[in-house]
């Protein structure tokens, strides 16, 4: 009788995860351009930016992109370029071509709500909140999926908040934090006291640098208007 060979060790493990991804929209084909503009943007937040992964949005970009080229030059200033979203069935061909992965488009305008006709059932989605009540410490990254994110403690410089939802910090936000991920252009930040390294809301961002002294320390909700991100104090000082 043949012995049972004994069982082999799994050697991988395949499990869902997120990945901060920003993303750099396309607007001129100059190259040079586009790298001296990109350098002096990873120049504000050089940590951030450190062998990034980045995907480039093609919907406005005019022309068929010298892609070799521009991933040379991305490369050069120390992000990695791993796909394209958007633009034409050409332009992603020669993505393609170079080695970049097609990503499907996010959402970038909410859809109305379809109106049930008679007689028709109607299946409603539950979306489920993650609440945490601990602090959040650096090199710590929470997820909410399909929901928001409601922290009820202070978030350390380093960690990393995560939401396809809104985000509501009640406590200090050091960190960054990122809402609407997948494309949900509604999504909102809030919390009591702003001092995040990097705020978000469906992938348009804004670092620590450029954020406005009179909003640092206060309570503030942060949501998009267009394609601009708006911070706002939430309650007015009294004076006594």
């Amino acid at each position: 009788m043949t012995p049972k060979s004994p069982p082999k060790k799994s050697a991988i493990e395949l499990r869902s995860g997120s990945l901060t991804v920003p993303v750099l929209r396309l607007l001129s084909a100059d190259l040079g351009l586009i790298a001296e503009q990109l350098a002096q943007k990873i120049d504000q937040a050089p940590e951030f930016f450190r062998n990034a992964p980045l995907m480039m949005e093609l919907s406005e970009a005019a022309g068929e992109p010298d892609f070799p080229a521009l991933l040379g030059k991305l490369r050069a200033l120390g992000v990695q370029p791993i796909g394209v979203r958007g633009g034409s069935e050409q332009q992603h061909h020669l993505a393609q071509a170079a080695g970049l992965v097609i990503f499907a488009e996010g959402r970038s305008e909410p859809q109305p709500a379809p109106q049930p006709a008679g007689g028709t059932t109607v299946q409603y989605v539950e979306m489920h909140s993650k609440v945490v009540t601990l602090p959040v410490r650096s090199g710590q990254q929470i997820y909410a999926q399909g929901g928001d994110l409601i922290v009820l403690a202070p978030v350390s410089v380093g960690a990393e908040l995560i939401a396809d939802g809104n985000i509501h910090v009640y406590g200090s936000l050091r960190g960054r934090a990122l809402a609407g991920v997948k494309g949900d252009v509604n999504s909102r930040i809030f919390c009591k006291d702003l001092q995040a390294e990097l705020v978000s809301i469906a992938g348009n961002y804004r670092i620590s640098e450029n954020l406005d002294a009179s909003v640092i320390g206060k309570a503030v909700q942060i949501y998009l208007k267009g394609e601009a991100l708006m911070i706002e104090t939430l309650f007015p000082e009294i004076p006594i």
